[in-house]
């Protein structure tokens, strides 16, 4: 098997609460070949497919489960380009010129996201601000500096004390940070939407279909599938979340396990403008609202991949979510309609890792470890694209496969 498999989520998501997306039934029959495989078809997949596709390459898409049945529907989707480390932690590990082009590159990529979404009329999307609050990471004083760390770097926030933090919101905390224009979607119908416009332009799905095993050469790759079939291509594309590539961690990342709750639907105004709400702590909490007036919320982080282990916690880890939202938000209901557990990755920069896997020619990782695991998306799909393309793109070292 070239992916460790996995448990990768447990309970019902609020994206499975409708009729889930159907893609027809159509396993590997013979022998074929493309000029892109990518295995993986949640929504990193289907940015992959929609990219490569409209550049010209024949793309095959394949999946041992099936399409957007993974980790995208655990997905909280919170899109936002500010990255789980604080710049000016960032900063300190990989120095200020590269940590201030990683958080730009994420705001670019956000942009880009929007723009793309817009441009092929996918699912609705609205532009959400988002508060950081302080914490036991960022106190707020080092808040107060990293204010000054992204507006230098050309982010434009807003550093709330404590009494316009109360008078706006409600919420009593010594200080915030308050960022512009992140985007607030369903990860389903985005990942739905991008696979079918790749399909449109003549991209073909197979699923369920298991890869297992590869041989990498100089100018091509042949992947043989659990059925025995082969399938030829010139480049390879991993795109499978936490199921890692030969289930090796890139140096610096961990999977951990994440809870997350979604409230009953409130006709009640729930928080100024409704934007995106996290912490400046380890574990943070974060939420978010949806259109029908749920409140999204996640947190309590563990540092195991147990999956018995975080299945049997779902009662627990709800219980604790409620009552911190509660505590936060006073005047809203924390009545739980849905609860999920998943397994989740993250690194010691919060940068993920994309690009060209070490040792292995022509083959490609989309390795989204962080909060931003859409936005990286995104800019895996940009990196991927100009790889294959023969062009260099400018930010590709900041996420490159570390020794």
């Amino acid at each position: 098997m070239l992916t460790k498999h996995r448990n990768l989520r447990t309970g019902r998501s609020v994206w499975q609460g409708e009729r889930p997306p159907r893609f027809p039934k159509q396993g590997i029959t013979a022998d074929t070949e493309s000029d892109v495989v990518i295995i993986g078809a949640g929504i990193s997949g289907a940015m992959q497919a929609d990219m490569l596709s409209e550049a010209g390459f024949s793309v095959l898409v394949v999946d041992r489960r099936g399409p957007v049945r993974g980790s995208t529907p655990a997905s909280t989707a919170l899109l936002q380009y500010e990255i789980d480390q604080p710049l000016t932690k960032l900063k300190r590990q990989i120095g200020e010129e590269a940590a201030i082009r990683a958080w730009r590159r994420s705001r670019l990529a956000l942009d880009g996201l929007a723009a793309r979404i817009k441009e092929l009329s996918l699912a609705q999307v609205v532009r959400r601000d988002s508060l950081y609050l302080a914490g036991n990471v960022l106190d707020a004083d080092a808040l107060a500096r990293e204010h000054e760390a992204r507006r230098h770097a050309g982010l434009e926030t807003a550093l709330l004390d404590a009494d316009t933090l109360k008078e706006r919101f409600g919420i009593e905390r010594p200080a915030a940070l308050l960022g512009y224009d992140n985007l607030e979607a369903d990860p389903v119908a985005l990942a739905t939407g991008f696979l079918r416009a790749a399909l449109g332009r003549g991209a073909r799905l197979a699923w369920p279909v298991e890869i297992v095993d590869l041989d990498a050469r100089a100018r091509s790759v042949s992947l043989r599938t659990k059925d025995g079939h082969r399938i030829r291509c010139r480049h390879l594309v991993f795109a499978t979340g936490y199921e890692l590539p030969f289930g090796t961690l890139p140096k610096g990342h961990k999977v951990l396990s994440t809870w997350a709750l979604a409230t009953v639907p409130q006709k009640r105004r729930l928080w100024p403008k409704c934007c995106f709400i996290w912490e400046a702590s380890d574990p943070y909490l974060y939420l978010r609202s949806t259109r029908d007036g749920r409140v999204i919320c996640g947190g309590e982080d563990e540092d195991f991949v147990d999956e018995d282990k975080r299945d049997a916690l779902i009662e627990r880890k709800t219980a604790a979510i409620r009552r911190k939202l509660g505590k936060l938000l006073p005047g809203i209901s924390t009545e739980v309609d849905y609860a999920w557990t998943g397994t989740f990755g993250t690194s010691e920069t919060g940068l993920p890792t994309l690009g060209p896997m070490p040792d292995l020619p022509n083959c490609w990782a989309v390795m989204g470890f962080g909060g931003n695991g859409i936005t990286y998306s995104r800019i895996g799909a940009e990196i991927i694209r100009a790889g294959l393309l023969g062009k260099a793109d400018p930010d590709a070292e900041l996420y490159a496969f570390r020794s």
